[in-house]
Protein backbone atom coordinates (compact mmCIF):
# COMPACT_ATOMS: atom_id res chain seq x y z
CA UNK A 1 0.00 0.00 0.00
CA UNK A 2 1.43 3.52 -0.97
CA UNK A 3 0.33 7.09 -1.26
CA UNK A 4 2.77 9.00 -2.99
CA UNK A 5 1.97 12.61 -3.10
CA UNK A 6 3.56 15.37 -6.03
CA UNK A 7 3.17 18.58 -7.54
CA UNK A 8 4.25 20.71 -4.25
CA UNK A 9 6.59 23.79 -5.26
CA UNK A 10 7.20 27.32 -4.93
CA UNK A 11 4.44 29.72 -5.81
CA UNK A 12 3.76 33.36 -5.71
CA UNK A 13 0.93 34.40 -4.26
CA UNK A 14 -2.13 34.03 -6.83
CA UNK A 15 -0.52 31.46 -8.58
CA UNK A 16 -1.61 27.63 -9.06
CA UNK A 17 -0.69 24.26 -8.35
CA UNK A 18 -1.93 21.05 -9.19
CA UNK A 19 -0.90 18.06 -6.50
CA UNK A 20 -1.31 14.46 -6.77
CA UNK A 21 -1.54 11.06 -4.86
CA UNK A 22 -0.84 8.05 -6.94
CA UNK A 23 -2.59 5.25 -5.14
CA UNK A 24 -1.07 1.47 -5.33
CA UNK A 25 -2.05 -1.36 -3.28
CA UNK A 26 -5.84 -0.43 -3.27
CA UNK A 27 -8.76 1.14 -5.11
CA UNK A 28 -8.69 4.90 -3.91
CA UNK A 29 -12.39 4.96 -5.11
CA UNK A 30 -13.33 2.30 -2.30
CA UNK A 31 -11.91 4.63 0.41
CA UNK A 32 -12.57 8.59 1.55
CA UNK A 33 -9.18 10.19 -0.15
CA UNK A 34 -8.45 13.18 1.85
CA UNK A 35 -5.62 16.60 1.13
CA UNK A 36 -4.85 17.68 4.91
CA UNK A 37 -2.17 20.48 5.41
CA UNK A 38 0.38 21.06 8.16
CA UNK A 39 1.87 24.42 8.50
CA UNK A 40 5.14 25.06 10.40
CA UNK A 41 4.31 25.21 14.49
CA UNK A 42 1.05 24.11 13.83
CA UNK A 43 -1.74 21.16 13.74
CA UNK A 44 -3.03 19.43 11.38
CA UNK A 45 -5.70 20.71 9.00
CA UNK A 46 -7.98 19.20 7.19
CA UNK A 47 -8.69 20.69 3.33
CA UNK A 48 -10.61 18.62 0.86
CA UNK A 49 -12.23 15.49 0.89
CA UNK A 50 -13.76 13.30 -1.75
CA UNK A 51 -16.30 10.22 -0.67
CA UNK A 52 -16.07 6.52 -1.73
CA UNK A 53 -19.70 6.35 -2.24
CA UNK A 54 -21.11 8.95 -4.32
CA UNK A 55 -18.06 10.98 -4.83
CA UNK A 56 -19.23 14.14 -2.86
CA UNK A 57 -16.67 16.47 -1.90
CA UNK A 58 -15.77 18.67 0.95
CA UNK A 59 -13.95 21.75 1.70
CA UNK A 60 -13.21 23.78 4.10
CA UNK A 61 -14.31 27.41 4.23
CA UNK A 62 -10.76 28.82 3.95
CA UNK A 63 -10.26 26.84 0.29
CA UNK A 64 -13.51 27.04 -0.60
CA UNK A 65 -13.85 28.26 -4.21
CA UNK A 66 -10.10 28.11 -4.67
CA UNK A 67 -9.22 24.44 -4.63
CA UNK A 68 -11.06 21.44 -6.52
CA UNK A 69 -10.44 17.63 -5.17
CA UNK A 70 -10.56 15.29 -8.20
CA UNK A 71 -10.26 11.64 -8.18
CA UNK A 72 -9.06 10.04 -11.94
CA UNK A 73 -10.09 6.40 -11.29
CA UNK A 74 -8.63 4.73 -14.06
CA UNK A 75 -5.37 6.36 -12.97
CA UNK A 76 -5.78 5.81 -9.46
CA UNK A 77 -5.11 8.87 -8.17
CA UNK A 78 -6.63 11.73 -6.27
CA UNK A 79 -5.81 15.40 -7.55
CA UNK A 80 -6.37 18.97 -5.51
CA UNK A 81 -6.08 22.00 -7.93
CA UNK A 82 -5.08 24.88 -6.00
CA UNK A 83 -5.47 28.53 -7.57
CA UNK A 84 -5.70 32.15 -5.76
CA UNK A 85 -3.01 30.97 -3.56
CA UNK A 86 -2.16 32.99 -0.87
CA UNK A 87 0.86 32.79 2.04
CA UNK A 88 -1.29 31.19 4.08
CA UNK A 89 -2.14 28.47 2.18
CA UNK A 90 1.95 27.40 2.91
CA UNK A 91 2.35 24.15 4.48
CA UNK A 92 3.24 20.43 3.69
CA UNK A 93 0.21 18.44 2.18
CA UNK A 94 -0.85 15.10 2.68
CA UNK A 95 -3.11 12.69 1.00
CA UNK A 96 -4.84 9.83 3.05
CA UNK A 97 -7.41 7.14 2.43
CA UNK A 98 -9.76 5.67 5.21
CA UNK A 99 -12.05 2.96 4.42
CA UNK A 100 -15.44 2.19 6.81
CA UNK A 101 -13.71 -0.75 8.05
CA UNK A 102 -10.93 1.72 9.53
CA UNK A 103 -8.14 1.29 7.33
CA UNK A 104 -6.01 3.96 7.21
CA UNK A 105 -3.18 5.39 4.91
CA UNK A 106 -1.26 8.31 4.84
CA UNK A 107 1.62 9.62 2.05
CA UNK A 108 4.81 11.42 3.03
CA UNK A 109 3.82 14.64 2.35
CA UNK A 110 4.91 17.50 -0.46
CA UNK A 111 5.66 21.04 0.64
CA UNK A 112 4.02 23.92 -1.42
CA UNK A 113 4.99 27.52 -0.53
CA UNK A 114 3.69 30.44 -1.40
CA UNK A 115 5.82 33.95 -1.21
CA UNK A 116 6.50 36.75 -4.07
Amino acid sequence: VQLVESGGGLVQPGGSLRLSCVVSGFRAEDYAMSWYRQAPGKGRKGVSCVSSDDGTTYYSNDVKGRFTISRDNAKNTVYLEMSSLKPDDTATYYCTAESWSGDYYRGQGTQVTVSS
